[in-house]
């Protein structure tokens, strides 16, 4: 299942890429909130189902829950339209660990593209380590990149008000249940996620004011902010010079880290009433985006030249 907003720059390469995939028997659903350039038409091409929602009416949780409303598989694997999988067993390792009845939720690794941001590319590193790990004792999980038993979200649906961070919630419900959460390193996506100060600061506060609602007992004072920038912008700047990062690289450290904390202290502090423009703000921010590579392992990637150029009479 895929949800999408003017995303047709980046979403023939993750159609591809699930062509080329060793489970080949999958169910395409594209959840379209209003897209005005050739999204739809291009997922259309590929055989997708398309399901339409009002940008009005757009939550994280509840375009999840009108595109699984309409699946009609036992499992229900969520990607972002800005990712792409690097490799062709991506859905085989992604759907492995549901072989233990006790895993209700899994998700995969995420890598950015050349193109990222440094700071970014730290914190996928950070977040989906180079190890899986099948019993994972924490709620944490990523739905850009992620799989789900249907029969426990019939039972539990995405919560629709939450402005971010649904999987969690949905994990942290699920673990509650007596099911396990398993992280899957080799099913690889490359996240497409580069954004402009401004798109930085809406996701981190979006974010914290849902974190805030799963975890009311989580706090994030003024200290936080300034410790955390602070540590965060001295080990990024230590790692980029040891690696002889591009100057360019280097400035952006400074400022994606501060708009990363500054958006959760800030998120943090919000009163909880999620206004309309508060929701445009937070889900429509408009962006430059680009596409990179990234490889890895004992498999050999996916080629994308060829399929994308293929496509490109349908874009815009």
């Amino acid at each position: 299942m895929i949800r999408a907003f003017n995303e047709s720059r980046h979403l023939p390469r993750l159609l591809e890429g699930i062509r080329h995939q060793t489970v080949q028997d999958v169910e395409v659903i594209l959840v379209d909130s209003g897209s005005t350039d050739s999204t739809v038409a291009i997922a259309q091409s590929y055989g997708a189902k398309i399901c339409h929602i009002p940008s009005r009416e757009f939550t994280f949780g509840h375009s999840l829950n009108l595109g699984i409303s309409e699946s009609t598989r036992e499992f229900i694997v969520i990607a972002s339209a800005h990712v792409y999988p690097v490799y062709p067993d991506w859905l085989e390792r992604l759907l492995e660990p549901f072989s233990d009845p006790q895993v209700g939720l899994t998700y995969g690794k995420q890598r950015g593209p050349q193109t990222a941001k440094f700071s970014e590319k730290q914190i996928f590193y950070q977040w989906y380590p180079e190890k899986s790990n099948w019993q994972q004792n924490t709620p944490f999980c990523n739905n850009a990149n992620a799989a789900i038993r249907r029969f426990l979200w019939e039972k539990h649906p995405y919560d629709e008000t939450l402005t971010g961070l649904e999987d969690v919630a949905w994990a942290k419900w699920a673990v509650s249940q007596g099911y396990r959460v398993a992280y899957v390193s080799e099913a690889e996506i490359i996240h497409i996620h580069q954004e402009t100060p401004k798109g930085v600061y809406n996701r981190y506060r979006r974010e914290a004011m849902a974190f805030k609602r799963i975890f009311p007992e989580a706090h994030f004072s003024l200290y936080d902010f300034f410790r955390l920038s602070i540590e965060n912008i001295f080990y990024d700047t230590w790692h980029a010079l040891r690696q002889k990062t591009p100057l360019g690289d280097i400035t952006s450290i400074l400022w994606f880290r501060l708009m990363q904390f500054w958006g959760t202290y800030r998120g943090y502090r919000h009163p909880g009433v999620v206004t309309p423009q508060l929701r445009e703000t937070f889900y429509y921010p408009r962006g430059i985006q680009n596409v990179g590579d990234e490889q890895r392992q004992d498999v050999d990637p996916i080629s994308y030249s060829a399929e994308n150029s293929q496509k490109t009479a349908l874009k815009n």
